[in-house]
């Protein structure tokens, strides 16, 4: 089975493919986006990180495709449905990063909790010891909700739990009774009642695009923390700005934007003036280890396609 790789991974993937045989791999990691498209013809499995979108165009020059496997959760960057009709397999490793994006989320509450923003710049550029404008909150009792409970939101809400916080969850397509330990399934409405913290956890699809909008965030009972670490388009940011202006909002923390980088963009210009609000490089399941786990992960799916072409 030919294997064309247009992305780097970590050299633990390669090492699997050639442990068990049956591939004959073709890395062009280092091929440029607009020059995949003239290693396609021959290409049986493509594995794509980020590098370029696979759509119905690119799809036509890989008459001989069978699978694509993304080194990553998101599938966003995939024409699914156009794959589906063509019988084509998907394969990702949200197994693989799951911890990594707990802990990011973990990481980008406490320094919201604990103004850590503001009280290293307050000192830093300015030469000010605010003690009492950098008291913080202690997260242990606070109340988190999830939208979104698969690998990562699970792992997130579960490593949330052991702290001594309340998770309740939201996730259609996963029956109340399959929650993980420490993890109670709950409406949108308990959700927008109850919560003091809101992670997003949620794939972008054309059902969740702006799903996350202002009348959604509006609908929260209380002011509460709101962190992005999912994808940048399930939240329409627009109406983020009046609601930290009104205290809505207390704080954000964004890792991904619809627009990456962002800068330039109006509403980010309001944003990054401002000392409750963080920002990272979508990098939430970007570490050392994930970055081995997700390759581990994708070649052992692999493997076990190319025994059972299913």
């Amino acid at each position: 089975m030919k294997i064309t790789l247009i992305d780097s991974l970590h050299p633990s993937f390669v090492e699997a493919l050639e442990k068990n045989g049956g591939f004959e791999l073709n890395d062009r990691s280092e091929i440029s986006s607009d020059a995949v498209v003239s290693v396609l013809a021959d290409t049986e499995v493509l594995v794509v990180r980020s590098k370029i979108k696979i759509t119905k165009e690119i799809l036509d020059q890989a008459p001989r495709l069978k699978a694509i496997a993304r080194a990553g959760a998101g599938m966003d960057n995939i024409a699914e449905d156009e794959c589906r009709i063509r019988g084509i397999a998907l394969f990702n490793a949200p197994e693989g990063n799951r911890r990594a994006v707990a802990e990011h989320v973990l990481a980008v509450i406490l320094a919201l909790f604990n103004k850590i923003i503001p009280s290293h710049l307050a000192i830093s550029h300015h030469e000010k010891w605010k003690r009492e404008n950098s008291r913080g909150e202690e997260l242990k009792g606070k109340t988190i909700g999830l939208i979104g409970c698969g690998h990562n939101g699970s792992e997130t809400g579960q490593l949330l739990a052991q702290l001594g916080c309340t998770v309740l969850a939201y996730d259609k397509y996963r029956p109340a009774d399959d929650f993980p330990h420490g993890i109670r399934s709950a409406t949108l409405d308990e959700i927008a009642q109850h919560a003091e913290v809101l992670s997003l956890h949620v794939p972008l699809t054309a059902e969740t695009r702006s799903w996350v909008n202002q009348e959604f965030l509006e609908a929260f009972h209380h002011p509460f923390w709101l962190v992005n670490a999912s994808r940048g388009g399930v939240l329409d940011w627009t109406a983020l700005p009046a609601l930290l202006d009104s205290g809505k909002i207390r704080g954000v923390a964004l890792d991904v934007f619809e627009q990456e980088p962002p800068f330039g963009h109006p509403v980010f210009e309001n944003l990054q003036k401002r000392q409750n609000v963080v920002f990272s490089p979508h990098v939430a399941g970007w570490t050392v280890e994930s970055y081995q786990k997700i390759s581990e992960v994708l070649a052992a799916k692999l493997i076990h396609f190319q025994k059972n072409e299913a």
